[in-house]
């Protein structure tokens, strides 16, 4: 089963020398510093790279992690912090406002603002994968893992080293908690539509289907209620996302929900559900297009032309003629005028973050490196001098084209 998902941006940043001439006092400093600059660079290139999968992705990741760990934690007890930590200016733009950038001097912001983006990696690689018209049970596993992976790191940035930045995150910024909140929330419910469709193609209990469901749904209305108080300039095409998905999945419960309900002869509530099943779908389609017409960062698509849309309307349309079928010849039961509730729970498939921890100090970092580098030799207007704005060029994220059936492109 093919899936499409909405996605911002990738972050962009200006580019960093790591060029500390006459602070960096030995080869051994120096190292350090073309070591870091070249890894950064490196790990900027797999961003936009198709051919770069998660090993290739983590390999980069460590290095280039172990190796800011010294411009950011001691290497002995005398201090809570690297004295390198403020020694370089980072500059990095937002996944939803733009071409504006953020600047600090502060090595904490450049670890969460890189972690944010490998984040993003795991989420747009996700995506790639589940786009597929044939994924495989390993792709979709994959898939699974990205998404949970993506979530740990998410999670781990907002409890951990965001409240270690000196200076506050600006409102309706990346690295703000309803942000990073509504990422985590919304990798949860992507990994669940996974486990949705492995249910279907392995006919589980659409007991199980459905509560499935409907736990997503919910999901992705926790998402759309974080971001409801943020600039809709920004946000609102990202909400028009997470509210057909909501619609989606509570017609795919209301759908399995009415085959539970016919399987324990009750047809007229069966039809009922059915009916209720129709209605969201029927509102997901009013937001499919609302969402292709809404300007704003992210993905452009027409999800209503997607496999996975159209499928889910044959099956409520087929379902329900045989609940209507079966009631005119065998049941003969009243249809409800209310709809049933759901009141259903998943004992399992449901989704949590993998937990995720930075690497640890790289071993080219030893006490005798750092005191190599002499802050004394800075210069002494280093900090006072303003420094020429650099341009923050957007990354050239790669058009994914559309499979032959998926009536899906993203940007």
């Amino acid at each position: 089963m093919t899936h499409w998902f909405h996605r911002n941006p990738l972050k962009a940043t200006a580019p960093v020398s790591f060029n500390f001439y006459g602070v960096a006092t030995t080869p051994g400093a120096t190292k350090i510093c073309n070591d870091i600059r070249l890894s950064r660079t490196r790990l900027l290139e797999l961003f936009t790279d198709l051919s770069c999968n998660p090993e290739m992705m983590k390999n980069a990741t460590d290095l280039y992690f172990s190796l800011l760990q010294g411009f950011i934690i001691s290497l002995d007890d005398s201090s809570q912090e690297s004295k390198l930590r403020y020694i370089q200016n980072f500059k990095w733009t937002d996944t939803l406002q733009g071409h504006v950038p953020s600047s600090q001097q502060d090595a904490v912001f450049e670890l969460v603002s890189m972690g944010f983006n490998v984040a993003l990696w795991y989420t747009k690689y996700a995506s790639r994968l589940a786009g597929k018209e044939d994924i495989t049970e390993d792709e979709a596993k994959d898939v699974h893992r990205s998404l949970k992976i993506a979530a740990g790191i998410f999670k781990h940035l907002k409890e951990s080293h965001v409240p270690k930045l000196i200076t506050p995150v600006e409102k309706g910024r990346d690295l703000e908690a309803r942000l990073i909140d509504s990422y985590i929330i919304q990798c949860q419910a992507e990994a669940q539509e996974v486990t949705i469709a492995r249910a279907i193609e392995l006919k589980h209990n659409p007991g199980l289907i459905a509560a499935l469901a409907y736990e997503t749904a919910n999901f992705y209305q926790k998402a759309d209620q974080t971001l409801s108080s943020l600039d809709p300039a920004f946000v609102g095409k990202w909400r028009k996302y997470l509210n057909l998905k909501t619609c989606f999945y509570m017609a795919y419960a209301y759908c399995y929900h009415g085959q539970t309900l016919l399987t324990s002869d009750k047809c007229g509530e069966a039809i009922r559900s059915l009916q209720e099943s129709e209605k969201f779908f029927a509102k997901a389609e009013v937001l499919c297009k609302e969402y292709g017409e809404t300007k704003g960062p992210g993905t452009t698509a027409k999800p209503s032309g997607h496999l996975f849309f159209r499928k889910l309307g044959s099956l409520i349309k087929n379902t329900l003629e045989k609940c209507q079928r079966e009631n005119g010849f065998i049941y003969f039961q009243k249809v409800p005028s209310e709809a049933p509730q759901l009141e259903l729970k998943a004992n399992y498939g449901l989704v949590e973050p993998v937990p995720f921890e930075f690497p640890a100090l790289n071993a080219h970092w030893t006490p005798e490196t750092l005191a190599a580098f002499d802050l004394t030799k800075r210069p002494k207007d280093d900090t006072a001098k303003p420094k020429p704005d650099e341009d923050v060029k957007p990354l050239k994220e790669p058009d994914i084209k559309p499979q032959k059936d998926s009536g899906c492109q993203i940007s």
